[in-house]
């Protein structure tokens, strides 16, 4: 992130990222968004008009912290808030790893278009700062009601934006995608004509997360087996820690699955966020032995989680994982000719 002094709505993102990006309780990173938000929604009288009177917090949506934030950044300073956050802000653990240093991009990502606290705009601006050469957007599939998943009308309108804004950010690569819900037999929860079109297809499990272990075996295989997907997302669905509780892993027979993916070339994600660590050491060890390939994703649901990618490069170099097995290492056009069925299966 840059050290210069931004205006007040980078300076309220950029503090969101902060809050994030440590791990901090959602609502509060929420807030500063928000209040960048209602910013940038003001025509220039309105901003203009609050700045004499300095009175910001009278607006719905921005506080009094916001509103010093708002204040000294149009004063040409660094907010304090935001000083403070760029100061302490601790390296990630793995950032100083080979295989972080290795990879081009994210393959596992959401936007406000689904359950993820940003804009598509935002969350891939921010994925540039970091340095990525592409980043793929995958929102929900409209199974998941809860994450508002993205109805077929929904997805093709997505997919025109994304078209926009690739032009803005060429040559960084906006990759068209979705998490697409595994359904119970093992099929893919949005019409096969839509997943042709996508860059990037993950494929998880949601749901019915406790069946038995010959039934989670089978609908992984068949959704692997299907030449649409291309990843793999959080294979056990288990969640560790965090707000949401804990949660054990699914039971599968890891051999076959792992199999599937090695014969069916399907990448094996290794999720970076905290509360899923997923899959556990012990499976990447057998998935190692498969031959499987990997993608090393942050699952984002909001721009400073971009930054989580060494979390789970620590647990990947543990395991042997070198970086010619983990696809977002890959040149974008190697990447694409992959997914696009060039070396697959």
């Amino acid at each position: 992130m840059t050290t210069v002094a931004p205006g007040p709505s980078a300076a309220l993102r950029e503090i969101a990222y902060w809050l994030e990006r440590s791990r901090a309780e959602p609502r509060r990173p929420m807030a500063y968004r928000k209040a960048a938000d209602v910013y940038d929604g003001l025509d220039d009288s309105r901003r203009e008009a609050l700045a004499r009177r300095d009175s910001w917090s009278e607006l719905a949506g921005i506080g009094p912290k916001t509103a010093a934030v708002i204040t000294q950044a149009l004063a040409g300073e660094v907010p304090e808030t935001l000083a403070r956050l760029r100061a302490g802000g601790e390296p990630i653990d793995g950032d100083d790893t080979a295989l972080r240093a290795a990879l081009r991009g994210d393959l596992h990502t959401h936007s406000t278009w689904s359950d993820g606290g940003a804009s598509i705009d935002e969350m891939m601006r921010t994925a540039v700062r970091l340095g990525h050469d592409y980043c793929a957007l995958t929102d929900h599939s409209p199974r998941l009601t809860v994450a508002r998943g993205l109805s077929p009308e929904r997805l093709r309108e997505q997919l025109d934006v994304v078209a926009r804004l690739n032009e803005e950010l060429a040559p960084f690569r906006i990759l068209t995608g979705i998490e697409v819900d595994i359904l119970d037999d093992g099929s893919l929860d949005q019409e096969p004509e839509l997943l042709e079109r996508l860059d990037i297809v993950v494929a998880s499990i949601h749901s019915r997360l406790k069946d038995d272990a010959d039934t989670m075996t089978r609908r992984m295989v068949a959704a692997v087996a299907n030449p649409h997907t291309d990843v793999l997302g959080h294979v056990t669905g288990r969640l560790v820690e965090g707000s949401r509780g804990t949660r054990g892993e699914s039971s599968f027979h890891a051999e076959l699955v792992f199999e599937a993916c090695k014969q069916f070339g399907t990448a094996l994600e290794i999720n970076s966020r905290p509360e899923r660590r997923d899959p556990p050491s012990r499976l990447l060890e057998v998935a190692v032995e498969r031959g499987c390939l990997f993608s090393i994703d942050t699952d984002a649901h909001a721009p400073g989680q971009l930054s989580w990618q060494g979390l789970a490069c620590v647990r990947a170099e543990a395991v042997g994982i070198t970086a010619d097995r983990v696809i977002n290492t890959w040149p974008l056009g190697d990447l694409l000719a992959w997914t696009g069925g060039g070396g697959r299966g």
